[in-house]
């Protein structure tokens, strides 16, 4: 009776621990540079490094809605948060706005053009120059920019000579290519090309406050979600982000 007894608690002691599992994390498009190395600190700190799958919001978030699975959801905008927290696929408890970001309009980094807030007539001459790229419409930054052309009395001069992008980092690559001569994108994608520049800004009261939600899929049945979301909320992983020009919030 002995042998048996001593023979499954050597079993049961030599069995190797469950590993820990990698957490999928939808996250918008323009967060790259700062999430691929938030989830590179996190993976140093013994932790699985999270697979993080990059899009538009609006194509992340229906991708929830049609049963995707993914633990955490970071949206570059509250509205697309909001249409999952309705339909309950986040945990309400788990959600915190965490980072802040600017609208501006790239240029070829040789092109010297400034942008000219007012008279709206002489921005809507400069932004009707060529093609103005901009993501589309259901994305967040596309929505920021054209609130932002509206609230300047500029938009229906300017509409005909947009040019759509599926997600902000595509409209970016328009400029960057020299399809566009310029761009309308976040401060912080115009920050990681080295190939555009910031030729204007727009004013924060043009358009709504650009603002990052993260949550926890209700779907999740990760731990290693969790944590990562704590992580990236934390005043560590805030510090990555605005190592990449996000405004910490």
């Amino acid at each position: 009776m002995i042998r048996p007894l001593l023979l499954i608690l050597a079993l049961t002691f030599a069995a190797p621990a469950v590993a820990q599992r990698a957490p999928l994390v939808l996250a918008a498009a323009s967060l790259q540079e700062g999430m691929n190395a938030a989830a590179d600190a996190w993976a140093k700190q013994g932790h699985p490094r999270p697979v993080v799958s990059f899009a538009a919001s609006s194509a992340l978030a229906r991708q929830v809605e049609a049963g995707g699975a993914a633990d955490l959801f970071v949206s570059a905008d509250q509205q697309w948060m909001d249409e999952l927290a309705a339909r309950r696929l986040i945990v309400t408890g788990s959600r915190v706005t965490f980072l802040g970001n600017r609208l501006v309009v790239v240029a070829d980094r040789n092109d010297r053009v400034r942008i000219p807030l007012r008279p709206a007539t002489a921005l809507a001459r400069v932004l009707s120059r060529g093609p103005l790229a901009m993501a589309d419409a259901p994305v967040p930054a596309g929505r920021y920019g054209e609130a932002a052309l509206r609230a300047l009395g500029v938009w229906s001069a300017v509409a005909p000579h947009v040019v759509r992008g599926d997600s902000v980092r595509a409209a970016l690559t328009l400029v960057e290519r020299g399809a566009a001569p310029l761009g309308i994108v976040y401060a912080t994608d115009a920050r990681a090309a080295p190939g555009v520049r910031i030729a204007g800004v727009f004013p924060e009261a043009s358009h709504p406050p650009i603002t990052y939600p993260v949550a926890r899929l209700t779907a999740s049945r990760n731990p290693e979600g969790e944590r990562f979301r704590r992580f990236l909320v934390s005043g560590a992983g805030k510090a990555i982000f605005a190592r990449y020009g996000f405004a910490p919030r």
